[in-house]
């Protein structure tokens, strides 16, 4: 048989190409032999060759030839005779070549090959499927397609994945998973991840030796279960095998689950048995490093509560503190706030107060705008240096250059006089506001802080406060005492 086939008889080709396609009498099995065999004897029109090719060569065997192009005919040809798996093996090699490599009509055909395989019910051509749709450019798919078309390609791709996870293809059930977790649908989400998620826990005994996807999964699972309400077995279970890989954000789900707490501090009743805030600390610790602003501030509220054996407040102003520097909002609207409060402790608090309240808006704390408004005041007009202003003419601003700037200022951020003649531009400046205090020169007015609100204030601010650069403020400047600067203010008034 073999010097037959070597001598070129097509039926030896073909009957040693299929002693080597399944092996048995004294032949090993040899998927690329039988191809090499069959080949040649489908080259003679041998029908059955090109059948017992389209229907057992696999791509990844076809694909290995010297030259995989020149075999695209047998499969092309197993396909037009009913082969579904033909279909399969021509659209892999075909859609798999850069465009130009084939022609326009053969990516046609194999598209429609792929759908065939599909509909045949093969489950790697329905997910091959379910990935090409919006990929190939080709009249079949409407090359010009519109958004309506768009959203058509993405409902029939999701079609054809969950008919492929359904089949039984890990990489579609997958996909299906990651894409209800970007589209918000938790349900779907765990309907196709927790089967995963528990076989990966199943699956490897250690979680370090877990790659990234499946640890973003498991996690993933597990909070997933926790937004459901459902806190059963697998929550535990999962958190850990996320947390003990590595993922901050399991770490700061297990130190909560441990502690019974959620991310604002508080306690969650749903979660059954007492908490356990030794582990929980050891956990959160370990999300913190990794960046989690949310474990800070849970670290803050454990060290705080009366039962946990290692209460204490200075670690607990610490690990707020940390939490608001992480950007926590909640975080930086109660530092805020505790700042406020021991103000007369140390009158720079009303500025940090200040700072972590805006901070803590910009957040979306709501609560924080109202106590803005009670630490710091808008800036309104002064309708007194607003009627002096239009006097000030070339020849007085230059004379008194300090004395304009003091009046441009009351204007813009509403100083009574005493605050304008008094006011040290250099000090006040707090960059997001002014303070304006006054009794060292003036013992029955009031520190208070007026808000710099917008970038045309700040601008105006800056170029004001160049002009007393490099000058004394006090009184032995240039401006003389507070008499000299009220009679020169008084003297304007009057014109």
């Amino acid at each position: 048989m073999i010097r037959a086939a070597r001598a070129g008889q097509a039926s030896a080709q073909l009957n040693l190409g299929r002693r080597y396609l399944f092996g048995g009498t004294g032949l090993p099995k040899s998927l690329a032999t039988a191809l090499y065999w069959l080949d040649r004897a489908a080259q003679q029109d041998e029908r059955d060759a090109w059948l017992l090719i389209g229907r057992h060569v696999p791509y990844e065997t076809v694909r290995q030839a010297t030259h995989p192009s020149k075999l695209y005919v047998w499969y092309e040809r197993a396909f037009d005779a009913g082969v579904a798996q033909a279909g399969l093996v021509l659209a892999k090699l075909v859609l798999g070549q850069v465009d130009g490599a084939v022609s326009e009509a053969m990516r046609e055909k194999a598209l429609r090959a792929l759908h065939a395989a599909a509909q045949a019910g093969i489950a790697e051509a329905q997910w091959l499927l379910a990935q090409s749709i919006g990929h190939v450019e080709t009249p079949a798919l409407d090359r010009h397609a519109d958004d309506e078309h768009r959203a058509a390609d993405d409902k029939a791709m999701l079609e054809w994945a969950v008919r492929a996870a359904n089949s039984g293809v890990v990489d579609a059930q997958y996909a299906l998973a990651e894409h209800a977790w970007a589209s918000g649908q938790r349900d779907e989400f765990l309907r196709w991840a927790l089967p995963l998620a528990r076989a990966t826990v199943e699956r490897i005994a250690a979680p370090g030796d877990a790659s990234k996807v499946d640890v973003s999964l498991v996690g993933r699972c597990a909070r997933a279960l926790c937004e459901a309400g459902e806190f059963g077995t697998d929550v535990p279970r999962l958190l850990e095998f996320a947390a003990q890989a590595g993922e901050g954000a399991a770490q700061l789900s297990l130190g909560l689950w441990l502690a019974r707490m959620d991310t604002g501090g508080k306690r969650v009743d749903a979660i059954p048995g007492p908490a356990n805030y030794k582990k929980a600390i050891r956990w959160l610790l370990a999300a913190a490093e990794q960046g989690e602003a949310d474990a800070w501030f849970a670290l803050s509220r454990i060290y705080l509560k009366a039962e946990c054996s290692q209460r204490n407040l200075t670690d607990a102003r610490r690990y707020l503190e940390r939490a608001a520097q992480a950007g926590h909002g909640l975080a930086q609207l109660e530092l805020g706030t505790q700042l406020w409060r021991h103000r007369r402790e140390d009158e720079s608090n009303d500025v940090r107060a200040l700072r972590w309240m805006q901070q803590a808006q910009a957040k979306g704390v709501a609560e924080a705008a109202q106590l803005i408004g009670k630490i710091a005041a808008p800036p309104e007009p002064a309708p007194w240096a607003q009627d002096i202003l239009p006097r000030l003419t070339r020849e007085i601003t230059d004379l008194y250059p300090q004395l304009a700037a003091r009046i441009e200022l009351a204007a813009l951020f509403g100083l009574s006089r005493t605050e304008a003649l008094l006011i040290d531009l250099k000090v006040a400046d707090q960059g997001q506001c002014l303070v304006v205090d006054v009794r060292a020169h003036h013992p029955h007015s009031k520190r208070r802080l007026i808000l710099v609100r917008s970038a045309a204030e700040r601008q105006a601010l800056d170029r004001l406060i160049g002009v007393f650069e490099h000058v004394d403020c006090g009184p032995d400047g240039p401006e003389g005492n507070y008499r000299q600067r009220l009679y020169r203010l008084k003297m304007l008034e009057r014109r």
